[in-house]
């Protein structure tokens, strides 16, 4: 429900639970919605949500996807690609975020934070319109989402912004997905707000978020052992925040058998300059062909350095301190090594994406998005484009027609769902680059459906008491209905 520690730290479980490859070959059977009713509550015990009630939050996120099995996976090529893009929003964090959508109405309906949840994101593109599509509607939630003004894709603007229930709010920030993560980030330090609003957080900064995730990961090694082949899948990741990938890296330290984690980047490199170099240096962010990927500075890697520093919290909030003043963040030696025996990295530029997109389109008749060709692109880089190694596709190439038209001038007639975005009414607020701007906002907006809301319960209550009156009167034979005398 916090989503943000209050020290602006991140949360990490206390234990990470191990299961045993004869565990994970009890789920084979399992539909995708019961596989990960299993995996969650090696985390989620009944204290929190009893089993058979997190089953229920799950099977109807589940059931918000175009496919049967959630995330197919398929071969294409010389490799398998894991289809992460059949929810509503036609992107992986679906995934996370109809669960997460759902956690936070059960928590809410039995009363946790006096019902109410004050939703603050921020998006490069995709996670917007998934939060969106998760929260919108639910009772007692209001969902804000800051997003970099012209630095996400029609598509995902319309997506966000063609929801018009009164709990949605989406907000152009004059700036960079970085300065709307900040933004998040100042809001969650300023307690009176926090508490005043009562903050919550839907970004991959949101543990849920993380831990929805590590479902697909087991639901691919079981798909790749049906046949009872013995493999130990690498795993190729786009990577811009580092919760995807992530969400693998604990699937792993749980059990699961990977080989290679690959971190895959485009031009904003960050993460692996610091898987090659050791250098964490924050740089300007480049704008490219595959937006939600436009991150300099990646929140959930905060996480992995902790493990990194063998789970020491101050180790670990002495760097964050030297980084968030300097910039810049240089590890070596062992704890480098170590570093590189967990993550294998590759970046992909414009000219090699747009390649990667043209090469699949043309040999085996399969389209990528921006994103998915970045991670494709980089099995190839480490020569591990085989049969034993995943990519990642997180995205539907629809929702970037302008990017993929580069390399495949004849693009495939788009889903209905994205195509009558353009004629949908739109809806969108603009906000400084400002934290005092962004609170003011989000209070006044609070307080105007407070408003409403408490007036329609009073109608509500109103016209109940009226209906009481009449059913009470007609009993007592104090009216006449339908032309004869009622007792």
């Amino acid at each position: 429900m916090t989503g943000l520690a209050h020290d602006r730290g991140l949360f990490v479980p206390d234990v990470i639970p191990q299961v045993s490859l004869d565990t994970i070959e009890s789920w084979r059977g399992m539909t995708y919605a019961d596989m990960s009713t299993e995996l969650l509550s090696q985390y989620i015990k009944d204290d929190e949500i009893p089993k058979e009630d997190l089953r229920k939050i799950i099977t109807k996120a589940c059931g918000a996807f175009r496919e049967a099995d959630v995330t197919p996976l398929i071969k294409v090529g010389d490799h398998y690609v894991l289809e992460l893009f059949h929810g509503p929003t036609f992107a992986f964090k679906d995934v996370a975020l109809q669960m997460l959508g759902g956690f936070f109405e059960y928590f809410l309906k039995k009363g946790h934070n006096n019902g109410r949840l004050a939703v603050l994101g921020a998006t490069s593109g995709d996670t917007g319109s998934a939060a969106i599509s998760g929260l919108r509607g639910k009772e007692g939630v209001d969902c804000v989402i800051l997003y970099p003004k012209g630095r996400v894709s029609e598509i995902q603007e319309r997506q966000m912004t063609t929801i018009l229930d009164e709990n949605i709010h989406c907000v152009q920030i004059e700036g960079t997905f970085d300065d709307c993560q900040d933004l998040v980030k100042l809001a969650f330090g300023d307690k009176e707000f926090r508490d005043e609003v009562k903050l919550g957080a839907v970004n991959s900064i949101n543990w849920a978020r993380v831990l929805a995730q590590q479902t697909y990961y087991f639901w691919s090694y079981l798909r790749m052992t049906d046949d009872g082949s013995k493999v130990k899948p690498n795993f190729s990741v786009p990577t811009g925040n580092f919760g995807d990938i992530l969400a693998g890296y604990y699937a792993k330290r749980m059990g699961l058998p990977v080989g290679e984690l690959v971190v895959a980047t485009n031009e904003n490199d960050i993460l692996h300059r610091f898987f090659t170099t050791g250098k964490y240096h924050r740089r300007p962010i480049n704008k490219t062909i595959s937006p939600s990927m436009d991150i300099c500075v990646s929140s959930n890697f905060e996480r992995y350095l902790f493990h990194l520093m063998d789970d020491d919290a101050d180790k670990l909030a002495s760097l964050m301190k030297a980084f968030e003043s300097t910039g810049q963040l240089t590890l070596e030696g062992k704890t480098l090594t170590k570093a590189q025996s967990d993550f294998g990295s590759a970046k992909c530029d414009t000219t090699k994406t747009l390649e990667t997109i043209k090469k699949y389109k043309d040999d085996s008749d399969y389209m990528l998005c921006p994103h998915s060709a970045v991670g494709v692109s980089a099995l190839h880089q480490l020569n591990i484009a085989t049969y034993s190694s995943v990519a990642l596709a997180t995205a539907h190439e629809a929702k970037f027609p302008a990017a993929c038209k580069m390399a495949v001038p004849e693009l495939p007639t788009p889903p209905v769902q994205l195509s009558r975005l353009k004629t949908m009414k739109t809806r969108s607020q603009t906000c400084r680059n400002d934290i005092e701007a962004v609170q003011n906002f989000m209070k006044k907006r609070i307080h105007e459906r407070k408003s409403k809301g408490d007036k329609r319960k009073n109608m509500m209550m109103a016209g109940a008491g009226i209906v009481a009156f009449i059913a009470i009167a007609a009993y007592f034979g104090g009216f006449t209905l339908g032309g004869k005398k009622k007792k």
